[in-house]
């Protein structure tokens, strides 16, 4: 949606940054990273390709572009852990129904971004670039998620066995991307079950028996 508030240069630019980042969906999922160029984003998004430089500097900045529209949900979003959602799970009292909304905001964000994971890991092989944009979000990710551990500790849920880094760790490798592909994409389930299985392994990994 475009700000009503902002000038018709603003406007211009929103437009065109939207329409980079969708033609850049396409042709990243079509075509690999490395079979995907600048100008033909520019083609397909109907941008000059100046402009397309001007805005996001390389077809690495389109790609950190893309993932972060993707991750948060909308090209007007704040980041994932500044979102209205993450903030209340944080203060949820009860841990289980914590880690369970948690678990559901785990496979939203991992149904929006697998594709798209998929072609950054692959970019990263042979990419220096596109290696260090994947260990970026890693840290991104791990960051956010680092709240979860913290918060179930400042609330005094943790089984007494973990310690917050440990929890952490847990956190990390269960909403990993990766077992999503594994369970979802490789093996089949549906997204319902993975979510559901999310949270009860969470919930038994994390808080006391």
């Amino acid at each position: 949606m475009v700000d009503s508030a902002a000038g018709p240069g603003q406007a211009r630019t929103r437009l065109a940054r939207t329409a980079v980042v969708d033609a850049a969906r396409v042709l990243f999922s079509e075509r690999g990273y490395p079979g995907t160029t600048v100008d033909a984003v520019s083609e397909r998004s109907g941008v000059p390709p100046a402009t397309v430089y001007r805005l996001f500097g390389s077809k690495l900045g389109i790609l950190r572009a893309l993932l972060d529209v993707t991750v948060s949900g909308d090209t007007d979003a704040a980041p994932l852990s500044e979102q209205q959602a993450a903030r209340t799970l944080l203060a949820e009292p009860d841990p289980r129904r914590q880690l369970a909304g948690f678990a559901a905001v785990c496979r939203e964000v991992n149904a929006r971004t697998a594709t798209l994971y998929r072609v950054l890991v692959s970019a990263a092989e042979s990419d220096p670039e596109a290696a260090g944009l994947l260990a970026e979000r890693a840290r991104l990710r791990a960051r956010g998620q680092d709240r979860i551990a913290h918060a179930l500790a400042a609330h005094g849920a943790l089984d007494p066995a973990l310690d917050e880094a440990s929890a952490a760790d847990i956190v990390h490798a269960l909403m990993s991307p990766e077992v999503y592909r594994l369970l979802v994409t490789d093996r089949g389930w549906d997204s319902q079950r993975y979510e559901q299985w999310l949270a009860r392994t969470l919930i038994d990994q994390l808080l006391p028996r």
